[in-house]
């Protein structure tokens, strides 16, 4: 059977840009919260990784993935301290320059006056800390913008990637826009589903060849084991399973506890 059809589906992925998650002095709350987003709209996550505050870095990192079709997020290091590089790697990657947004401008202006009607600063633009906000609107040549409903102060969208702050108040709400608005199409677009079941009393190795011959038989499944490794509170145990297109799961996952069976192991279903 043909996967000719798969290749057209893109990739989702996520870059976390931070020395705070990699010492430890912040915890990721990124990754969770965009797989929930992807999984209430029907699509899923495929990749991840974390990039340190360097600029060489970051370039690298996104060089290679502005490489690829992937639809990607971006957090962090895009505000206007000397540790936020992701806006210049990002045009580094790209071989363009940083310029400033006319749209990002304009919501930066709005934002200093807003702060000025709290009493928290003045809206004279040409005041230096006002001239620094300013920076947050330099994005490489070509970029839309992400609106920012928390503080206005906009992210920015080129080559299928988002890039906003790190700031999951912030970040957040920007996931669900880009979601909704760039990739509603996108949305429920593959039927998938998830079955699974434990299994007691059968060593995984057993199991190799059932799994490799339920994704044989159903090329449109992915098989999965799970083993409970390391809990001394529970009887040792495997999650078995199957996921992908509703149609052929029905089948693989009747096949699997027949054949799981078959090898004397004992099924329990699975408590959610």
């Amino acid at each position: 059977m043909s996967h000719a059809g798969h290749q057209a589906i893109q990739k989702i992925r996520l870059i976390i840009v931070g020395d705070e998650i990699l010492s430890g002095r912040r915890q990721d709350k990124h990754l969770s919260k965009l797989i929930a987003l992807l999984g209430a709209r029907g699509m899923s996550l495929q990749g991840a990784e974390i990039v340190s505050d360097q600029r060489d870095d970051i370039a690298q990192v996104l060089k290679r993935s502005f490489a690829t079709p992937d639809i990607v997020f971006c957090c962090g290091g895009i505000g206007a301290t000397p540790d936020d590089q992701t806006r210049q790697a990002a045009a580094a990657a790209l071989g363009i320059e940083l310029a400033l947004h006319p749209e990002a401008e304009q919501l930066i202006i709005e934002r200093c006056r807003d702060n000025e009607r709290k009493g928290q600063g003045s809206s004279d633009m040409s005041l230096p800390e006002n001239q620094q906000r300013l920076q947050m609107g330099m994005f490489p040549v070509g970029a839309q913008i992400v609106p920012n409903p928390y503080n206005k102060i906009p992210g920015f969208f080129i080559n299928n990637h988002t890039f906003m702050p790190g700031f999951p108040v912030m970040a957040w709400p920007m996931m669900e826009w880009t979601l909704d608005t760039r990739y509603k199409a996108l949305q429920h677009q593959c039927p998938y589903i998830e079955h699974s079941f434990l299994v007691f009393n059968l060593p995984e190795s057993r199991l190799v060849p059932t799994l490799l011959e339920v994704e044989r038989r159903w090329p449109d499944i992915k098989a999965f084991s799970l083993p409970s490794v390391g809990d001394p509170t529970g009887q040792p145990h495997i999650e078995l399973g199957v996921k992908g297109n509703p149609e052929q799961a029905a089948a693989a996952l009747e096949y699997l506890r027949t054949e799981v069976q078959t090898l004397g192991a004992s099924l329990q279903p699975l408590e959610k």
